[in-house]
């Protein structure tokens, strides 16, 4: 735990008590603060009153007793509406922040250039962050991972000058992070997502821009146009930008993907390789070589890590959910991309395997499957499921072969089965849903789980 010194002796009000916000009021006790806490759902108080924390219904209270409402990131801030707590608390006048900015202030208490790496994107966050802290963790490193992936900040061990910190961050958490200043700050890609919550894609992008704005250094991946212009607007302030280009781009320092080796351009001079990816199945596809070269662009200070560089990218076993390779039946592999929520994310495994039997469906995003269109021709077949199962096989219809499944298990069995049957030398049962899971599933991860344990669950050859 990271014990929070900035609000000691003071009065604070906390809403908001999932897995964040219960260690967020931990912190604060810890650090010497008066935490008032506050959650509409009646468990998390009752585990809150347990603990021994002072639950205060903060709809009756008197805000001018506090010194600021911490709120979970998954409370509205300012769309679609404030929420009441934080009409609140600007009506009190009281600053509104998150557990991201309580790092923050005790790590410019305790140790101000402790290594703070901080990575937010559209896409491609998790595995990003991931593999740049098994990276470090390979070159000795003593490695904190945290934030928006597995363990919130506050319950990971405190900042110190030996001591990394590699932090995953959504827009949400950086909009309550005012003082967000990184050692390094990587953002990989903009793509529209969440804008109900941020009210633009022009507003959602200017929060993202603040976790590079002020980092010592800055990486940034110009494959989209407002990551480009992100680049551009901070080099001409004259701070310190690494691009990553994945797509033909005449770049003069950075790096690029060449097939799957990532080069490196310093000067304007002839690129050379610093790694390849040929092989590493947990890195395939475009995107994973983005990441690839966001995390090793983090590392280029460290001269180390040439010597280790590649066998530490063969020993990345990647993350589960994001184009996890789960089990294979005769010649059929399955593939679970339970996070590929979006189209955008979903594209990425269409890209990246051929004669795939796509398992689609869920509560549908903005745009449904319009822009997949282009990678239709890897499709074998889809299998539907969930909410969106009418609007996907109207968008399907007469483009691709398709059934109706409702279920992940139905839609699993009748892949397993056409797939085996498939004179593809590699046929893919692919779960890529491009929609969230709420319809179904609590989450991705729960859907993810049932994918895999039905796969598990599956006879040693595919059904044919």
């Amino acid at each position: 735990m990271i014990p929070v010194s900035c609000f000691a002796g003071k009065h604070v009000a906390l809403f908001g008590l999932g897995g964040s916000g219960f260690a967020t009021a931990e912190a604060l006790r810890a650090g010497g603060a008066r935490v008032a806490v506050w959650d509409d759902n009646e468990a998390a108080r009752g585990r809150a009153a347990a603990a021994g924390h002072d639950v205060v219904d903060l709809a009756q209270a008197d805000w001018s007793a506090y010194a600021a409402l911490v709120l979970s990131p998954g409370v509205p801030l300012t769309h679609p509406e404030p929420h009441w707590t934080v009409k609140q608390a600007r009506a009190a006048r009281i600053e509104i922040i998150g557990d991201i900015e309580l790092f923050c202030r005790e790590r410019a208490r305790i140790a101000p250039g402790a290594p703070f790496f901080a990575i937010t994107g559209t896409n491609g966050k998790s595995t990003t962050t991931t593999l740049l802290a098994h990276l470090l963790r390979w070159l000795g490193r003593n490695v904190e991972m945290g934030g928006n992936i597995g363990t919130p900040i506050l319950a990971l061990q405190p900042p110190s000058p030996d001591r990394w910190h590699v932090i995953e961050l959504s827009t949400f958490q950086i909009d309550l992070t005012p003082s967000l200043r990184p050692s390094v700050g990587i953002l990989l890609n903009l793509t529209p997502d969440h804008i109900d919550r941020h009210g633009s894609m022009e507003n959602y992008a200017a929060i993202k821009e603040r976790l590079v704005a002020r980092a010592d250094r800055s990486i940034i991946a110009i494959d989209d146009p407002y990551c480009a212009a992100i680049a551009d607007r901070l080099a001409a302030r004259g701070q310190s930008v690494t691009r990553v280009a994945t797509v033909a781009r005449d770049i003069s320092d950075g790096l690029t993907l060449d097939g799957t080796r990532i080069m490196l351009h310093v000067g304007g001079r002839t690129p050379y390789p610093l790694a390849d990816l040929t092989g590493i199945s947990s890195l395939r596809g475009r995107h994973n070589g983005q990441n690839a070269a966001a995390a090793i662009a983090a590392l280029s200070p460290h001269s180390e890590i040439d010597a280790h560089l590649q066998a530490g990218l063969v020993a990345f076993l990647g993350l589960a959910h994001r184009m996890e390779q789960v089990g294979q039946r005769g010649r059929v592999l399955f593939v679970n991309d339970s996070k590929a929520t979006n189209a955008d994310a979903a594209e990425q495994s269409l890209k990246a395997f051929r004669s795939i039997h796509w398992i689609v469906g869920g509560v549908a995003k903005e745009g449904g499957l319009t822009p997949l269109a282009p990678f239709f021709g890897n499709v074998a077949k889809a299998y539907l499921i969930g909410k969106s199962e009418d609007e996907f096989a109207a968008a399907l219809d007469g483009r691709l072969p398709y059934v109706r499944c409702g279920t992940l298990k139905v839609a699993i069995q009748a892949a397993a089965s056409d797939a085996a049957q498939s004179e593809a030398d590699e046929p893919v049962v692919l779960l890529a849903p491009a929609c969230a899971s709420y319809d179904q599933f609590r989450n991705f991860e729960e859907r993810g789980d049932r994918f895999r344990a039905l796969v598990t669950a599956l006879p040693n050859e595919a059904p044919a």
